[in-house]
């Protein structure tokens, strides 16, 4: 069971913290053990914890976490001096909660990357695997600024989407927005006043006018149901393995999309690797892990493959590779050179941002095909709406 503790040291100084115990007098041993006089000691619920916790640590605050502790590593601080230096100056209390976890951890003798191991949704395996070959290989400070270095690339990545993509998602909402007002409101107004008038309309006129009238009465019949649609999908996407990778087989099979995935699945594939070799850590484990960080089940499949029936079995890397068709061949042409001159992690790198340029290209392709091809589409909507409310008032005009 944990326990937050609020204790007093011997220079009356305030100290706070959690801890595993089985008892609310095993922590007071604890407090007295360590020379700390007891001032409140209550139960933690991990379940009500859990739920509030997971989701309040950012990519921002782990880029910040990781940064601070190479900055004091660097300057010779302790790691337990450190982790207290970072839990009085840090005001955001999911980041001090997981810090009082890793002082907890220390102080009990257990390894560094235990704490952050417990977190498997916030912290991801590479960001564990590497803090845990760091500690074993006394290179902490190290493992740390490389960490910052790609949590920031991998930030900078993220944002960089996003931001490509803000425009036409605001293009898509305002289309689909004016388009459900023409349909559901204006259009059946427009018809009433041709119906009631007694003016016998041709028929794509009434086609149209009939659509308007269908959605007037049922839109939001219909638009509720795609509500419902779209949070039955986006549930079955979080809860079902096989949903999941059907939604992402849909998705990655439209061309454009394909080519942008792929991408980013090399990148993430070059700039994981790297940073697990420099680690230091073995070549077929750095696969392994790489492959559950790639987020591509094409990829992970070749890279599982690669390690455990090629390597396994005595291919060098080269030769492992060729084997895959997923990657290009420039990809596994600089892998078997930079195998034989002994540089894979800085060949790595380099593909890593190689391919960080090629998705900006790839997304800014991408954004320059959707964008006119929204603006096309509502085009059309609007020209056969305002054709079918012309071609009758044009009659009507010739008839006198």
């Amino acid at each position: 069971m944990k326990f937050r503790f609020i204790a007093s040291q011997a220079d009356g100084r305030i100290v706070e913290g959690d801890i595993e115990a089985r008892s609310v007098q095993d922590v007071l041993s604890y407090l007295a053990k360590n020379g700390l006089k007891p001032v409140s000691v209550k139960p933690i619920e991990e379940k009500g914890k859990a739920s509030l916790f997971a989701p309040s640590i950012s990519i921002t605050d782990q880029i910040f976490l990781t940064k601070y502790l190479a900055l004091m590593l660097r300057i010779g601080t302790g790691l337990l001096e450190a982790v207290n230096i970072l839990i009085a100056d840090f005001d955001k209390q999911a980041i001090r909660d997981i810090l009082f976890e890793v002082r907890a951890a220390l102080e009990a003798g257990q390894p560094f990357y235990t704490t952050f191991a417990k977190y498997p949704k916030i912290f991801s395996n590479v960001y564990i695997n590497l803090v845990k070959a760091g500690e074993a290989s006394g290179n902490l400070e190290k493992i740390f600024a490389d960490l910052t270095e790609t949590l920031t690339k991998q930030k900078d990545l993220r944002d960089q989407l996003r931001g490509a993509l803000v425009y036409p998602v605001l293009l898509l909402i305002g289309s689909v927005l004016i388009l459900v007002f023409l349909i559901m409101f204006a259009l059946p107004k427009i018809a009433n006043v041709f119906m009631e008038g007694g003016f016998n309309p041709p028929a794509f006129t009434k086609v149209v006018f009939a659509v308007g009238f269908f959605f007037n009465s049922y839109g939001l019949y219909i638009l509720g149901f795609f509500a419902v649609l779209a949070f039955i999908a986006l549930w079955l996407n979080s809860t079902s393995a096989t949903f999941h990778k059907f939604l992402s087989n849909m998705v990655s099979g439209l061309p454009l999309v394909k080519t942008v995935l792929k991408k980013m699945a090399l990148q993430r594939f070059a700039s994981t690797l790297a940073s697990l070799i420099k680690a230091g850590m073995p070549l077929t484990e750095a696969l392994e892990i790489t492959a559950g960080a790639v987020a591509n089940e094409e990829a992970r499949a070749a890279l599982v493959r690669i390690s455990r029936e090629g390597l396994a079995k005595g291919l060098t890397i080269g030769e492992a590779f060729r084997r895959e068709p997923f990657f290009p061949q420039t990809v596994t042409n600089l892998v078997a050179i930079s195998e034989r001159a002994g540089h894979l992690d800085e060949v790595l790198t380099t593909l890593s941002e190689f391919y960080t340029k090629e998705i900006d290209s790839s997304v800014k392709e991408l954004v320059s095909f959707l964008e006119p091809a929204l603006l096309l589409f509502i085009g059309v909507v609007i020209g056969v709406i305002a054709l079918a409310i012309i071609v009758p008032i044009y009659q009507l005009t010739t008839q006198f």
